[in-house]
């Protein structure tokens, strides 16, 4: 498994701008149009279609799909045709679980190893999310849920458990999306964000079982919001 970059520096809200050319930008075009469901989950990716889309040859194309697989975004199929990864509402459950226990061993973690300049940076992110949620901008607010949580998992200094999480929050984010759409429509304009000082506390004050219960209390938070939105919306596949 390779080592996972060090991060830092407080990522940007929107992860990284659009620019450039190759499989960056086709990359960076399909993961926020995938985040925001504008590529409707099980849809498929053909690479004749993006060549034509994008004006390139396949390779920088197969290059973008390669990285979105990574990330848990798109599929392979068994005849190498590539779809959005689908949605299964009968999965969310597991991966709420998977994303409960490796967010409480990192916080716990960070909470056990971090520095004054690992504080600063988890402040730092949870105002830029703050940030995010007073533009309104969704996919802003994605990204800076994840910056912020990512700040946590680098302070906590294992990087296998950090590359494990760094995916599930890429795979919930189209998830995440949904949630935040169903908080708009509730007058909250800062969704998930007053949990995160109380994280930061906890991290600072070195109170691992304060942060592991932090931790535990905002995964099911996002649970029990995402089961409402679900309920309102796709009621028929919870059936």
């Amino acid at each position: 498994m390779p080592k996972i970059p060090s991060t830092r520096a407080v990522r940007a809200p929107s992860d990284t701008p659009k620019r450039g050319g190759g499989g960056k930008l086709v990359y960076e075009t399909l993961r926020d149009e995938i985040i925001e469901l504008k590529q409707k989950p099980g849809s498929p990716l053909d690479e004749t279609s993006l060549s034509e889309r994008f004006s390139m040859s396949r390779s920088p194309i197969r290059e973008a799909l390669v990285r979105l697989s990574a990330d848990g975004l798109v599929e392979t199929l068994a005849n190498r045709s590539t779809i959005v990864t689908p949605l299964d509402i009968g999965d969310f459950p597991r991966y709420v679980e998977a994303l409960d226990y490796i967010q409480r061993v990192v916080t716990r973690l960070a909470a056990r190893n971090r520095s004054d300049r690992d504080i600063e940076l988890m402040a730092q992110a949870a105002e830029t999310y703050d940030e995010a949620c007073r533009s309104g901008n969704r996919l802003e607010m994605s990204a800076g849920n994840k910056a912020f949580h990512m700040a946590i998992a680098d302070a906590g200094g294992n990087n296998y458990l950090t590359e494990a999480y760094g995916r599930l929050l890429d795979e919930g984010r189209r998830v995440l999306h949904m949630h935040y759409a169903r908080r708009s429509e509730s007058n909250d304009p800062f969704p998930l964000s007053p949990e995160h000082y109380d994280m930061v506390d906890a991290i600072k004050a070195v109170d691992e079982s304060r942060a592991d219960q932090l931790a535990h209390e905002h995964t099911r938070m996002f649970h029990e919001r995402l089961i409402d939105f679900m309920r309102v919306n796709y009621v028929a596949p919870m059936e």
